[in-house]
Formats: structure tokens, sequence, C-alpha cells
């Protein structure tokens, strides 16, 4: 499969994080929020972090630009939580990819190229430099706190116009940036009503990446908060990618069929 299908495949299943695009306010028109205990927002992640639905299901059109290529598609995307996720991916309405992601594989079949790759999860971080496994790729894809354990010590970040909860304290981030350490660094950034997330920044030295996601725009559909319009940054060293994501026809807790086929006339991917 060529790398601009591999590249923006990737992408979506990989999907993730934040630089913002709608206008910056200045620093005098914007207003200090109430001020929060770290145990406070600590406890909204957790109770974000558990809420998710059975089924899941959008369509999902793509705008994605890196330092190669600027290219436009869509892409029908099917979730079953916690065990396989499904996306057809078209472009000019016309069928060129189809995936399945579970727990342990990818599985992509390529219909121009008539070819299939069938590898374990590692296909993720190889093309996308970010080692995601089955439940991050639920989480970013559903607006939800990416990695977050109730068990872990977390530190609240003093921003007076944000509420910023981190996995590390801001010397830990300067540190790790010069080491070999294999830790992710995890930044989420709760809604100034604290009732959703606005945001993450997650950045992994030993890849020698980071991702910047803000939900820009949320909406609750039949009790679950969920994302609507989404802008992505992935910075490697590679590659400069910003992704633009809006959300349609969203439907929850509804089953839907995930079908998959590699026809016998299709050859491994190149």
């Amino acid at each position: 499969m060529n790398q601009y299908i591999k590249g923006f495949t990737a992408v979506i299943f990989g999907l993730v994080l934040l630089s913002s695009c709608a206008k910056k306010l200045t620093e005098t028109e914007r207003v200090k929020l109430p001020k929060k205990k770290a145990t406070e927002l600590v406890n909204i992640l957790d109770s974000i972090s558990h809420i998710k639905p059975k089924y899941f299901y959008t369509k999902i059109t793509t705008h994605v630009e890196d330092t190669n290529r600027n290219v436009n598609f869509k892409t029908s995307v099917r979730m079953t939580a916690d065990s396989a996720m499904n996306a057809l991916i078209t472009y000019a309405s016309i069928p060129i990819v189809n995936a399945m992601i579970t727990t342990d594989s990818v599985i992509i079949t390529n219909k121009r190229e008539k070819c299939y790759i069938r590898q374990s999860l590692d296909y993720i971080k190889e093309n996308f430099a970010i080692d995601f496994n089955f439940s991050n790729l639920e989480e970013l894809i559903l607006g939800m706190p990416l990695d977050f354990d109730s068990t872990q010590k977390y530190f609240m970040v003093h921003d007076p116009y944000n509420y910023i909860i981190s996995s590390h304290k801001k010397r830990d981030f300067k540190k790790l940036d010069r080491s070999d350490k294999e830790d992710v660094l995890i930044k989420y950034y709760l809604t100034d009503s604290l009732m959703g997330l606005k945001g993450m920044y997650i950045e992994s030295p030993s890849d020698t990446a980071s991702i910047k996601v803000d939900y820009l725009v949320r909406e609750n559909v039949d009790g679950y908060d969920v994302p609507r319009e989404v802008f992505i940054q992935i910075i490697s060293a590679r590659n400069n990618m910003r992704i633009n994501m809006s959300y349609e026809k969203i439907e929850v807790d509804i089953p839907k069929e995930m079908i998959l086929v590699i026809p016998d006339t299709y050859e491994q991917c190149k």
C-alpha cells in the first residue's frame, strides 16, 4: 500500500490532539476561572473516564495536511467498546480502504491496490510515531481522557484561564525531554464548566513525538458527551501533520454490523 493510503489510514485510528484553530482571546479579554482544588479536577476526570457507550457510530469528514500532502476524505466508523473498531474510508464517494482494529491486530484492505495488510497493533506506531493500544484509540475518538488511571498521582498545572491536570510535574516534563525514559506525558484540559474534556497534550520522549488535540465542539447524544468538531496536530521527527475532523450522524448504543472481507485475489501490500 502506498504511503498516501498508509498515512491517513493510520491517522484515522490513531486520532488525536490539540492546537486551537479558534480565534484566541488576548489576555486582557480573558476571564479568570474560579479556583479549584486538584482533587476536585482529578475526580471529575475519573468520572469522565468511565462514561462511554457500548456501541458508537459516526461519519467523519476529515481534512489532513502535512509537509507533503493536502487531502480530504470521509470515514464511517463503527465501534464496539473494548472489542473492535471498523472504518470504511471513501474518497470522492468511492470506498478505497476498509480497516478493522481489534485489541491485538490491524487488518486493512486497499481496494485501489487490491492488496491487504494484516499486522499487530505495532503497525500504528510504525506509521504514526505513537505507541497506541486499542483503548487509547477508543478514548481519542470518543473524546475521553487518554490512559487515565485513578490509582496514579496527578498534578494541577496552575493556569488562571484553564483547568489543567498533568501526569507529571512541570520540572519532570523538562527532565524527560532530555532523557531516554519510556514515560508518556499527558496534560488534560477540562472545559470551563467542568462538564467535559476540552483537549489533551501528549508527549512521548522516546518516540520524539507529540500530539495536541482540541475538541472544539462537543455535543450531548443520548446522555453521552461526544466530539463534534476536532482539531489534531501530530509532530514527529518525520512529519508535522494537522487534522480537522467533523463528526456527522452520531449514533450511540445501537449495534452495527462490522464486516471486512479479504478477496482471494488480493495479495499482501508492499
